[in-house]
């Protein structure tokens, strides 16, 4: 809930994870949240916490990352979002829309659904345009096996496998909704799109998915090998991490949005 005298405002962020150590506030390093409070500091005067649907790693992007603040000066949603951008220049980090919420409204807690998207560039020549925002595999990657490879890992599972030994998570148990792999013409070639969908995730869990699904695309692990990753329970069983770099948090789900 928030203190008396203040007001909830509900942020849609949208930021490039090239230049930070990630979205949550690091002691060793520039963060999307410092960017964040930085700004309201700078329009409010305020010491002010973001609270955020998600926490990005180091180089991991956003289209539409929900996060919240409070704050004890009146002002008007579109009047704190234009003030915001205007400070966090030239960082890059925009708020895409504000709105006043309920005190208890959670950015974090509330959120139901976190969807996410992983771009892989099939290519040979280097990445200009995207560099930083796809991971570039030089050969085609057959992406019909790896969506055959993903559905053994949609619904509930323990995924020690795809886990971070830094995962702070008080189980391995997580209930993944979707896992769809599908190729589309990108602009500057082919690319494959896996798409994530989960109430929450395991450290480093869509990554090194991903990084296994790849392996499948490659020729260099049978379809059937994802499951018995998966089923080893086992973090040396997984075979490849995929760098942060090709993943976007795309959208956080609230239950008046369902």
């Amino acid at each position: 809930m928030t203190a008396p005298g203040t007001k909830r405002y509900a942020l849609t962020i949208e930021f490039d994870g090239t230049p930070f150590m990630g979205l949550q506030r690091q002691p060793h390093g520039p963060s999307v949240q410092q960017a964040l409070e930085d700004a309201a500091k700078a329009v409010t005067g305020e010491d002010v916490t973001l609270h955020s649907a998600g926490r990005t790693d180091t180089g991991v992007h956003a289209l539409a990352m929900r996060s919240h603040m409070d704050i004890e000066k009146d002002i008007a949603p579109f009047r704190l979002m234009e003030a915001l951008n205007y400070h966090l220049r030239p960082n890059p980090v925009a708020v895409l829309a504000c709105e006043e919420v309920a005190g208890d409204w959670h950015a974090r807690f509330s959120c139901i659904e976190r969807r996410y998207v992983y771009r892989i560039a099939s290519r040979r020549a280097p990445l200009t345009l995207a560099k930083n925002r796809a991971w570039q595999v030089p050969q085609e990657l057959d992406h019909n096996a790896m969506h055959r490879a993903a559905q053994a890992l949609v619904g509930q599972h323990d995924f020690t496998t795809f886990r971070s030994v830094q995962c702070q998570a008080a189980s391995p148990l997580k209930t993944l909704d979707r896992l769809d792999v599908e190729r589309v013409d990108g602009f500057y070639g082919d690319e494959i799109r896996i798409y994530a969908e989960a109430r929450s995730f395991l450290h480093h869990q869509v990554r090194s998915m991903v990084g296994c699904l790849a392996l499948v695309g490659m020729g260099r692990w049978e379809e059937e090998q994802v499951a018995e990753a998966l089923a080893a329970r086992d973090r040396q069983a997984l075979g490849l991490n995929a760098p942060p770099h090709g993943l976007y948090f795309v959208e956080a789900i609230y239950p008046d949005e369902a």
